[in-house]
């Protein structure tokens, strides 16, 4: 439940879990270990207190190791499947489907083989860069 102007917002652990991207069962055993608060309703219920969510998503967000071997600079990842790949003599137009959002991606011809790019495979869509476009002007 969403709090009012001024009053504290609380939520339901299934809410919680989904604003933490965390199981329902991993946010109880959080809040067993005392990492998250919780509180007990009137009606029983577990009720998670937004602002400490908010703390732990900024704890968890500094926690956030990656298990790939060397470093990156590029922080907008989004682990989704492939759609879709359309290959000619020199690029491939990959489609990736990442929960609602659809990411269409153009690589070399050569990258997509050399990772076997099919629809079925898991792969993270990478966003470094939004929009790049390009005009002649008009003095030219």
């Amino acid at each position: 439940m969403r709090g009012s102007l001024g009053a504290v917002a609380k939520y339901r652990v299934g809410q919680a879990a989904q604003l933490m991207g965390v199981s329902a069962d991993t946010l109880r055993r959080w809040a067993d270990a005392g990492r998250v608060e919780v509180s007990v309703g009137g009606d029983g219920r577990r009720y998670y207190d937004g602002a400490d969510l908010a703390k732990l998503a900024l704890e968890m967000a500094g926690e956030a190791k990656t298990d790939q071997p060397r470093a990156q600079s590029a922080r907008n990842r989004f682990v989704g499947i492939v759609t879709k790949v359309v290959k000619d003599k020199v690029v491939a137009q990959v489609e990736i489907q990442s929960g609602p959002h659809r990411f269409v991606s153009l690589i070399t011809r050569e990258a997509a083989d050399e990772l076997k790019l099919a629809p079925g495979v898991v792969v993270d869509a990478v966003v470094k860069a939004t929009n790049v476009g390009v005009e002649i002007p008009s003095q030219f």
